[in-house]
């Protein structure tokens, strides 16, 4: 399910979707993602070897990622903006955030947090920009504990809501701060406050999601990643 849910990676469904299988796919997030991160990594370092101008190939990097997991987090991204940015009526936000389309507040929100991810990733190295890409799904651990509610009944959200037991958040963010101290090149404190400074934007906006439409979506998740692998990148660099 994790696999399948946040990679492009042609995998079979799970034998069953329960809450157990919910919560541990939010978990193993991280480790679904490892493909996608080695790719932009492995981008970031040839456009080093080649000499490329490095905002071309950040974007090349960050385009190759959202390839990978099929779009699905900017999307969310876009409807999340429209849905917060619409309506004060929380059924209104939340039928806007339904709909395909993207409207001027989501396509802002989207050009600016590509804006900052490409420009952040152009000064990473390569196993920062990788980092930066398991670390924004690291929080889905922390949007799924159970006390978040689901905005709807029905849905990604619903599904996942409540999934994962706070210590076992915590351990999430335990480990992706204490592996973040190999990272080379970087003091050794670097990672460790990328990581908390991902999960301050990351937590911000899942309260602000929670205030105004009562709980998670998969749109909400979403946007938590994006904004959580742009705040990563930022304090890398």
């Amino acid at each position: 399910m994790a696999v399948g849910t946040l990679t492009a990676l042609p995998v079979p469904p799970p034998s069953r979707i329960d809450r157990r299988v919910a919560g541990g796919a939010m978990v193993l997030g991280p480790v679904a993602v490892l493909p996608l991160a080695a790719l932009a990594g492995l981008v970031l370092y040839a456009g080093q070897l080649l000499g490329l101008p490095s905002l071309a190939v950040a974007g090349v990097a960050v385009g190759a990622v959202a390839l990978g997991s099929r779009g699905l987090h900017l999307d969310g991204l876009a409807d999340t903006a429209d849905g917060l940015g619409a309506s004060y009526d929380r059924a209104r936000a939340l039928e806007i955030m339904r709909r395909g389309d993207s409207g001027p507040t989501g396509v802002a929100a989207l050009v600016l947090v590509l804006i900052v991810q490409c420009g952040a990733m152009a000064a990473a190295g390569p196993w920062a920009g990788a980092a930066a890409v398991v670390v924004g799904r690291c929080v889905l651990s922390l949007c799924c504990t159970g006390f978040v509610p689901s905005a709807r009944a029905e849905g990604l959200g619903a599904t996942v809501s409540g999934s994962v037991p706070l210590p076992l958040a915590v351990v999430v963010f335990a480990l992706a701060a204490g592996l973040s101290v190999l990272l080379p090149g970087l003091p050794w404190w670097r990672g460790p406050l990328a990581v908390a400074v991902a999960y301050a934007v990351a937590g911000v906006l899942l309260w602000r999601c929670v205030r105004r439409l009562g709980g998670i979506t998969g749109d909400v998740l979403g946007a938590c990643v994006e904004a959580a692998t742009a705040a990563a990148l930022v304090a890398l660099v």
